[in-house]
């Protein structure tokens, strides 16, 4: 056909393919960029997943409400349990109404066209506390389990069988602050253990917790609480990891409303509470767990060889089923909207990200995070967990445990990463504990102190800490008992410190604030690690007695102001106030370093209006030692070397140090601010606004 001019205006262009955007992640680091398409796969993955999951109709908080389908529910007229068990035969369901028996009025039916089966009973057929569990048959087998959906499981005394509990009190718990949200700013988060936190030798209660413990966080200033062994977990020394039942808090503790009354409490004073969450992995026992649920050892798990994990003889969830990832992100929406957790610290993330589950890789070089020895599936299913959370609470607050360095974990979902808020700096403990074993005093060199504190991508937050409950427990130390050691038993009485002693107490210090001081998301500190607790966790067991005397905290140390332990924890305590409201958000604050000198040991570096100075020298003191700082007025507000803190004391703290003129600085309006340092110390100084500093010069000149 001839073109003429009106045709070929008629005609329309060809369609050009759209590219697809580069996701920020590998935009702003072109060290990223050989690995775009992975990058990219991973994030179309997800994208492709929640298509899936809600039918591009709904969201992924609708598509998680597995909780209110399964499980046992009441109705006004009606009890109704559904599970899901593709390999049942049939399903009984047996407990103290019916003397334990298989009875036909307490058979399931298979819901038609399902893997899932539903038994529905009278009102009068099951009453508050009543104990029950399944009764599920198989080809060529059969055994009683626990509900997977069971939401309070509980233990006999003498027999030590768990069995799910009716929980269904006349008069259910009533929040007083519901509508409480996280506060913005640092984190300063207590990680604790319920069972562990009382000074008596046996478990400890959640109603304890928050009579007893709880007034001493607020009171230290932390801001949050990370609390550890909340899903239930048959063992109790497992510390909480080897969980059986995902929905339900576990009763060794107390009850579910006493749960729900110490969240409620942390709330009232202005502190978060996150959960430590277990989707790393699950118990292998069969009677209480999911480790043959319904005579397929595979419905939760994945197949073959890695079914289970070796090192920690547990089983790892099939994060490519639907129906795990159904199972997993409605047990995220449980403990948001029914316990009002703020959020959660997912607890062996490098476990999940690789099919070695991180074991024996070096991860040296960013091909490591992108050779294919990566369990997409399990990246995806964390992707899609961070979405679920921030869209059922976008206050929420959740924490990678990662030691792989994984770029993008950290990183928003719509930048390429997997929507974690932070991730926990697992570099800073190793790097501590390997200084105190490997170097002498006179080689800590603070050049490799602040680049270790503060080597972390830049769009990812973190959690630093100096050691967690990981060093807490047998088989490693605690920072205190490193430097210390057995002195701690012989000379921590007031008046009898030894050298070691002095030591210890200096640097637990110095560590503690040079790595608090330098987060750029948050910080972390395990219970009764504050005042440098002497004992380590050992929790009940046969090689120890089944005693309770290391699986506790003893804050009567803290309390005895005869012995030296409450000199640390009252510099704990004015650290976190510190840190916390000496500026708005510490974090908007970059680490500007003023100075260091390996060969001196001193180190210096700029917050805001803050200066932190630390002299690591064992045997050194300097007078007059002088920094290049912002013109001014300094006052101290800080000193690690204070009476109250169990230093030496040998600097006199009130007074206010003037910046000293130099002309060659003028332009820069900076000063020198000479300051006395004596040896393992360090001294926390904040420049005072203007009028402050000439109220300060006529008090000097007066």
């Amino acid at each position: 056909m001839r073109t003429t001019k009106s045709t070929a205006k008629a005609k329309a262009p060809a369609k050009r393919t759209a590219r697809p955007r580069q996701l920020k992640i590998v935009k702003s680091d072109e060290w990223l960029r050989p690995f775009e398409g992975a990058i990219q796969g991973r994030h179309d993955h997800a994208l492709h997943k929640i298509e899936e999951l809600t039918g591009g109709k709904g969201s992924l908080s609708d598509f998680a409400d597995g909780h209110l389908y399964f499980g046992l529910h009441r109705t006004p007229r009606q009890w109704i349990l559904r599970e899901w068990a593709p390999n049942a035969t049939a399903i009984y369901l047996v407990g103290t109404f019916n003397n334990w028996q298989e009875s036909p009025e307490y058979a399931f039916t298979r819901i038609p066209n399902t893997d899932n089966w539903q038994l529905k009973l009278p009102a009068k057929a099951l009453h508050h506390l009543d104990l029950y569990k399944l009764s599920v048959h198989w080809s060529g087998g059969q055994g009683e389990r626990v509900p997977a959906w069971a939401r309070r499981v509980v233990q006999d005394e003498q027999t030590k069988i768990f069995s799910a509990q009716v929980w269904y009190p006349k008069q259910g718990y009533e929040w007083k602050n519901p509508e409480f949200r996280p506060k913005r700013g640092p984190l300063f988060i207590y990680e604790c253990h319920i069972g562990m936190a009382q000074d008596a030798e046996k478990v400890g209660t959640y109603n304890e917790f928050r009579l007893n413990v709880l007034p001493r966080i607020i009171a230290d200033g932390y801001n949050c609480i990370q609390i550890m062994a909340i899903a239930e977990h048959p063992y109790y020394g497992s510390f909480g990891y080897h969980v059986s039942s995902f929905f339900a808090p576990s009763s060794r503790f107390g009850t579910p409303d006493e749960l729900k009354q110490l969240i409620d409490a942390a709330h009232q004073a202005g502190i978060s509470v996150i959960m430590d969450l277990v989707h790393s992995h699950a118990v292998k026992n069969e009677v209480e767990g999911l480790g043959n649920y319904a005579g397929d050892p595979n419905q939760f798990f994945y197949p073959g060889s890695r079914r289970e994990h070796s090192a920690w003889d547990s089983l790892c969830f099939d994060y490519g089923k639907n129906e795990v990832i159904h199972f997993l992100l409605s047990n995220c929406k449980y403990w948001l909207t029914e316990f009002h957790f703020d959020g959660f610290r997912f607890d062996g993330v490098t476990s999940m990200l690789y099919y070695s589950h991180g074991l024996g890789e070096s991860f040296c070089q960013y091909g490591d995070y992108f050779n294919g020895h990566q369990d997409d599936n399990a990246i995806c299913y964390l992707t899609l967990a961070n979405q679920l959370i921030h869209q059922v609470n976008p206050h929420a607050i959740t924490i990678a445990e990662e030691v792989s360095g994984m770029p993008g974990l950290a990183a928003p979902f719509v930048d390429g990463g997997y929507g974690f808020d932070f991730r926990m700096a697992m570099n800073i403990p190793d790097y501590w504990i390997k200084t105190i074993k490997e170097r002498r005093d006179e080689d800590w060199h603070p050049s490799s102190i602040l680049w270790e504190l503060t080597n972390r991508r830049a769009d990812e937050k973190t959690i630093s800490y100096c050691e967690s409950h990981d060093q807490a427990l047998v088989g490693d130390k605690t920072l205190i008992f490193r430097l210390i050691d057995a002195d701690m038993y012989w000379h921590f009485q007031k008046g009898d410190e030894n050298e070691t002693v002095h030591r210890g107490i200096a640097l637990h210090k110095m560590i503690r604030l040079v790595t608090a001081s330098t987060i750029n998301g948050g910080y972390l500190n395990f219970m009764g690690n504050e005042f440098g607790h002497p004992e380590w966790i050992d929790f009940p067991r046969e090689g120890n007695g089944w005693s309770y005397k290391y699986a506790r905290r003893q804050w009567n140390l803290v309390d005895n102001h005869n012995l030296c332990y409450h000199y640390l924890g009252d510099f704990d305590n004015q650290m976190v106030h510190l840190l916390r409201n000496s500026v708005r958000d510490l974090r908007k604050f970059p680490v500007q370093e003023v100075w260091h000198d390996d060969g001196d040991q001193v180190l210096a570096y700029m917050r805001g209006p803050l200066v932190f100075v630390f002299n690591f020298s064992p045997n050194r003191s300097y007078e007059g030692y002088g920094f290049r700082v912002p013109e001014g007025a300094y006052k101290v507000v800080l000193n690690t070397d204070a009476h109250a803190f169990g230093g030496n004391g040998l600097a006199d703290d009130s007074v206010c140090h003037f910046t000293n003129f130099d002309p060659l600085l003028a332009r820069e309006h900076k000063g020198w601010l000479k300051l006395y340092l004596p040896a393992r110390s360090a001294v926390v100084l904040r420049l005072q606004p203007k009028d402050e500093k000439e109220k300060e010069s006529k008090k000097s000149k007066e």
